[in-house]
């Protein structure tokens, strides 16, 4: 999946997974931790929101599952996520989407207003 493919936005648990994976590969539970992180705080993905959004994000070819192509320490159970190479440019696609809206909002601020 492209940009050009997608008509709407992400939902708001996958664009802030396909942002936190910009940087490179997670697994669950510290791509968990880096939402939170990127949000202060504000944003945290439960188990089940959290799994679910990638599974469906795996689905989509946004991102995908990187645990049997890399070695890891014996006995790791932890399962790794990158994005694909249409995941990075759907990422980068919200990424701008959310800064446009954040510099036209901000644009239409009245003066004595602060943000």
């Amino acid at each position: 999946m492209t940009p050009r493919d997608r008509l709407k936005p992400l939902p708001v648990a996958a664009v802030h997974i396909v942002l936190a994976l910009l940087p490179g590969e997670l697994h669950g539970y510290a791509l968990m931790r880096k939402v939170e992180e990127l949000s202060d705080g504000t944003v945290r993905l439960g188990p089940g929101t959290l799994y679910g959004t990638i599974n469906r994000l795996v689905d989509d070819g946004l991102i995908e599952e990187t645990t049997g192509r890399v070695a890891r320490q014996d006995g790791e159970r932890r399962r790794y996520y990158q994005l694909t190479s249409g995941g990075r440019a759907v990422a980068l696609d919200e990424l701008s989407r959310l800064q446009t809206l954040v510099r036209r909002v901000r644009s239409r601020l009245p003066k004595d207003a602060t943000a």
